[in-house]
């Protein structure tokens, strides 16, 4: 029972160290002065116009998006017969296969994207993009594998066997039983891929070129040269735009069917 108070205490002392420095860059998009101050002098709304209207941004917008789409996507078609192989096969050094797939979680990203611009840049002359899905898609496959798993853990895999049994072709079973099974960890796995790929800044750094560059890094270039609200009103911006798809998905599907299969 004296824990609790404690504990409590811990939590709400844990959100308001997340959560202030949040508002002290809401409150500085908000600012009528030509720099970033807190407390905000005065109330304007032009550093949004600004901010929308600033093309670097935009472009990287669209390419964070293409590219958090597109990798999350590819570890997902790689990541669900990988966690099926895994739990459902009998594969030898099952083990160690599945510290391999979760091993980009510990080795460290600079390391990572050091070893692939070398490879598939330099060596084999791909393109920022071809390098970049690559990269993100190996940064994606732990939560694919590892929350699609967990989700698989959970399933029964009898009733695929009795749909099996009733006459279904393997592919039909899995898209009638097993697949509906696996919705929440897959819904899960791509939440937290998506905005794991579209908060990258180590490995993008590294693998981005002239012409192609995502949000965070052009956002953490722009706060090197220059020191205006610009930065804090896209960084609202990009919060608002997560709140929304946290509140959609609430909504449409709600947390604890998404992310019920990690626990």
């Amino acid at each position: 029972m004296k824990a609790r108070p404690i504990a409590a205490a811990l939590a709400v002392l844990g959100y308001v160290i997340m959560l202030v420095p949040i508002l002290f860059v809401v409150a500085s998009a908000f600012t009528s002065s030509s720099t970033l101050s807190f407390p905000p002098k005065g109330f304007s709304l032009q550093w949004f116009g600004k901010a929308a209207a600033y093309q670097p941004f935009t472009d990287a917008l669209v390419s964070s998006l293409l590219l958090a789409g597109c990798a999350t996507a590819l570890a997902l078609a790689l990541g669900v017969p990988v966690a099926l192989g895994l739990h459902r096969g009998a594969i030898p050094g099952r083990s160690l296969l599945q510290g391999l797939f979760l091993s980009p979680l510990v080795v460290p990203e600079l390391v990572i994207g050091l070893a692939l611009y070398q490879q598939l840049m330099i060596g084999l002359g791909q393109t920022a993009f071809a390098a970049l899905l690559i990269g993100h898609a190996v940064l994606l496959m732990p939560y694919a594998v590892r929350v699609t798993g967990a989700a698989l853990t959970l399933a029964d895999p009898a009733l695929e066997e009795a749909a099996r049994g009733l006459g279904a072709t393997p592919w039909r079973a899995f898209r009638t039983v097993t697949l509906p099974l696996l919705r929440p960890g897959v819904m899960s796995a791509a939440l937290l891929g998506f905005i794991t790929s579209f908060n990258n800044v180590p490995l993008s750094l590294l693998l981005q070129s002239r012409d192609l560059g995502t949000l965070p890094v052009t956002m953490l270039d722009y706060v090197q040269q220059s020191y205006d609200p610009v930065i804090a009103a896209m960084s609202t911006l990009v919060l608002a735009a997560t709140i929304i798809v946290a509140v959609v998905a609430e909504r449409t599907v709600g947390f604890t069917r998404i992310f019920g299969g990690i626990n």
